[in-house]
């Protein structure tokens, strides 16, 4: 299936908009990251244990949104939006949404 964060999807038609789907997860730090972070705030530098988690995250996002867009017969996932928020301490929300529409032959 297609998603893209552009309103139309290059040599293809739309033909009807099927409404808006998404797809979140909540995604919380655990002690052993928390540790690293802690030093590489001291020594500077990037926290790949942060960064393999949202990565994860806002893959499992997409792969929720794209379900729901094919639960509803769409081809395309269109004008893909992603936000995040805090939820509580320790633990933020990956939120990705957009238009599902089916396309043209």
């Amino acid at each position: 299936m297609f998603y893209t964060t552009t309103e139309t999807i290059a040599g293809r038609q739309i033909i009807e908009n099927l409404g808006t789907v998404s797809g979140n997860i909540v995604q919380s730090k655990h002690v052993g990251r928390d540790i690293m972070a802690g030093l590489k705030g001291i020594i500077g530098g990037e926290i790949k244990g942060y960064t393999e988690m949202l990565t994860e995250a806002r893959n499992e996002a997409i792969a929720r949104m794209l379900k729901k867009a094919e639960e509803v017969g769409a081809d395309a996932v269109v004008g893909v939006r992603f936000t995040t928020s805090a939820i509580m301490v320790n633990s933020s929300e990956i939120l990705v949404f957009g238009t599902a529409v089916k396309l043209a032959e």
